[in-house]
């Protein structure tokens, strides 16, 4: 059987647990980190640079926003709490995603749909990885591509 993921046990529940972990570190809950925190739970999935554009949206032409690299050092650190995840779904900046659950991804290489999955589908793979090779998978940082139901029977109509 698979390893759970190594942030399996958190969930973001909000500030409060936030605030908990921080203070167990000896840190401060800041209005950043909670905006980060509640960019990424409603974006979903979302790349550094997405989490900073909304945050500056959020904040409008008046309002103060975080810079990119503020940005991804509260993601590190959400992500050290065990708060947020981050997978690599192909080319490009990481994704992050609360860490409510584990779960891979499957990426549409043709549309860019990004789907969650149950870690479960893979649990043989994981076993014969750990039984041939001793290799323990971390489902978290899972990213499957290929092509969706959607775009393949576009292709199939098409042709």
């Amino acid at each position: 059987m698979p390893a759970p993921h190594p942030h399996s046990a958190a969930a973001p529940d909000g500030a409060a647990p936030l605030a908990e972990r921080l203070r167990a570190r000896g840190l401060r809950l800041t209005t950043q980190r909670q905006r980060v925190l509640a960019a990424v739970a409603a974006l979903e999935h979302a790349t550094p640079d997405e989490i900073a554009t909304r945050l500056r949206e959020e904040a409008g032409p008046d309002g103060a926003a975080p810079d990119t690299s503020t940005v991804y050092r509260n993601l590190e650190l959400l992500e050290r709490l065990g708060l947020v995840w981050h997978t690599h779904l192909g080319k490009g900046a990481p994704v992050y995603h609360a860490a409510e659950h584990p779960h891979l991804h499957v990426v549409c290489a043709s549309c860019g749909e990004i789907s969650s999955v149950d870690p479960a589908l893979l649990d043989p793979a994981a076993e014969r990885l750990a039984a041939d090779l001793g290799f323990q998978l971390d489902v978290g940082h899972v990213a499957l591509s290929g092509t969706c139901r959607a775009c393949r029977e576009r292709a199939g109509s098409e042709s």
